[in-house]
């Protein structure tokens, strides 16, 4: 099942109208205030109730919303989002294989900016250096994005600071809990992951063409679900998240970041990445191809990079690499 809808969509408007009424609305208010027939209106609220949602109908009464399915539709996500940029188009899938390789599909096909990915459940969700991304069904939010910045490749690893600081915001706005980032793509609650981000990137020698951006977060899986030293935010905070609510969230920040670091540059995304980090301060290996660096995490730079005091005092900076904090 697929789905690409319009943020003007009739479902959409169909809901919102219901939503804003505790009582039966009639059919022919509906109709008549959405322009539509009341046969179009029944097909709309039939496929509405296959797709979860809990609208009852009475005769002579009419329609009733008396509860919304635990999915992440287009069309609830576009409802109250505006956002400029990010999330103006959506896939969603409830399978895929990995929302990654359909979003560097769609980016070899010209697809614009701000264009999200969605599934409820992936087969072969990917994270860095091939390793897997469980996902189960309708637990958490597996998403990828497109962006198109007109910034150099040299500062892309920017980008997937700035989605650990979007998610640290949107966690904290949606539940209340307190997540710090693990450089350079983990993050992190109680010393627990519960979000990884890939970033793959089509760039010229001064010009990126596209970047991807791949997150997936755990939200309302169950201890049972979960992998070793993985946790959820409903683990965390002992109460199921709405996904949309957090969804929209996420969406929002990336989008203020994103357009802060096109305004105010590197430094604006840098600072806020420092007051959210795990990893500064603390004495680290870095495994990099087929060496190691070890020593004290004291900075990243502006291009995102990980600046590491080594015992003989040098100032060593690392672009990429694993790391591992030590006891």
């Amino acid at each position: 099942m697929s789905q690409e809808n319009n943020p003007a969509g009739m479902k959409e408007k169909i809901l919102h109208y219901l939503s804003k009424e505790q009582d039966y609305i009639s059919g022919d208010q509906i109709s008549k205030h959405l322009g539509i027939s009341r046969q179009g209106l029944w097909k709309h609220i039939q496929d509405l109730k296959d797709s979860g949602y809990g609208i009852v109908a009475v005769p002579h009464l009419g329609y009733r919303l008396e509860s919304s399915p635990d999915r992440l539709f287009p069309f609830q996500v576009y409802q109250g989002l505006n956002t400029k940029l990010i999330g103006k188009k959506v896939y969603y899938y409830e399978y895929l294989d990995s929302t990654m390789d359909l979003a560097m599909q769609l980016s070899l096909k010209s697809a614009p900016s701000g264009t999200v990915v969605l599934a409820e459940s992936q087969t072969k969700g990917r994270g860095r250096l091939g390793r897997s991304w469980h996902s189960p069904k309708y637990k958490g939010i597996y998403l990828s994005l497109i962006l198109r910045p007109a910034v150099s490749p040299l500062v892309s690893p920017l980008l997937t600071l700035l989605s650990a600081v979007s998610i640290c915001e949107a966690v904290k706005t949606v539940s209340g809990l307190e997540a710090q980032i693990k450089w350079p793509n983990d993050v992190f609650i109680g010393n627990k992951k519960f979000t990884g981000i890939l970033t793959e990137m089509n760039a010229e020698l001064d010009k990126i063409n596209f970047v991807v951006i791949g997150i997936g977060l755990n939200v309302n899986n169950d201890k049972k679900s979960l992998i070793a030293q993985a946790t959820s935010l409903k683990e965390q905070g002992g109460q199921t998240i709405n996904r949309i609510f957090l969804l929209q969230e996420l969406l929002r920040r990336i989008e203020h970041n994103y357009f802060l670091l096109e305004e105010k540059g590197p430094k604006a995304i840098t600072e806020k990445w420092r007051s959210n980090s795990l990893t500064l301060g603390k004495r680290v290996k870095v495994y990099c191809q087929s060496k190691h660096i070890e020593g004290f995490a004291v900075d990243i730079d502006n291009d995102g990079s990980l600046l590491i005091r080594k015992d003989s005092g040098l100032i060593q900076k690392v672009s990429s690499g694993d790391v591992m904090h030590c006891r």
